[in-house]
């Protein structure tokens, strides 16, 4: 079954439909609020806590967006609502698993990766979840401007300073 027909049918109250577009969609939601948050049981809750917010509102989608955009602008105005009520969010170590067949290899690339979310982690949550949405998951500027609710322009100024303050950090620490 095609995307538009089953948030057509969830809409219409086919709860197989809407089990169907959270199973297609759940491991790119946690993976993306695993880097959001840098703390795997928050980002547990956090994509709970948008999956319930999605079912509450699935008759409010605009279906000329995607399912993934939507639940993914939900899962930033979640975590945004965390965030002011929790001043002190701790960081905890993402568990990787990686399949790659040289080790030194794997090695350098779990550290590398722990460095930058290290560094993302410092950033606002605004900078890091467009840094996130575009480099991890590929959407495009327009997609970004949509989920994080901000004009294109914005979104393009906060990825160049990302980019600008990961490489001065990781020159810094000599990673580069």
């Amino acid at each position: 079954m095609e995307e538009k027909e089953m948030i057509y049918k969830a809409k219409n109250g086919n709860k197989h439909a809407l089990n169907e577009l959270f199973l297609q969609n759940y491991n790119a939601l946690l993976g993306y609020c695993i880097k959001m948050t840098g703390n795997p049981t928050l980002a547990q809750d956090i994509a709970q806590d948008t999956m319930l917010k999605a079912i509450l509102n699935i008759k409010k989608f605009a279906t000329e967006a995607k399912f993934s955009t939507w639940l993914l602008k939900i899962a930033t105005n979640t975590f945004k609502d965390y965030l002011r009520k929790h001043k002190n969010v701790e960081v905890v170590e993402e568990i990787s698993t990686n399949n790659m067949k040289n080790i030194e290899e794997t090695a350098i690339t779990n550290l590398q990766y722990k460095e930058l979310m290290n560094i993302l982690m410092k950033f606002p949550y605004e900078k890091r979840a467009t840094f996130i949405l575009k480099h991890y998951y590929g959407y495009k500027y327009e997609e970004i401007a949509q989920i994080i609710d901000c004009p294109v322009g914005t979104v393009r100024s906060r990825l160049h300073n990302a980019i600008k303050e990961i490489i001065k950090e990781m020159e810094r620490r000599d990673l580069l």
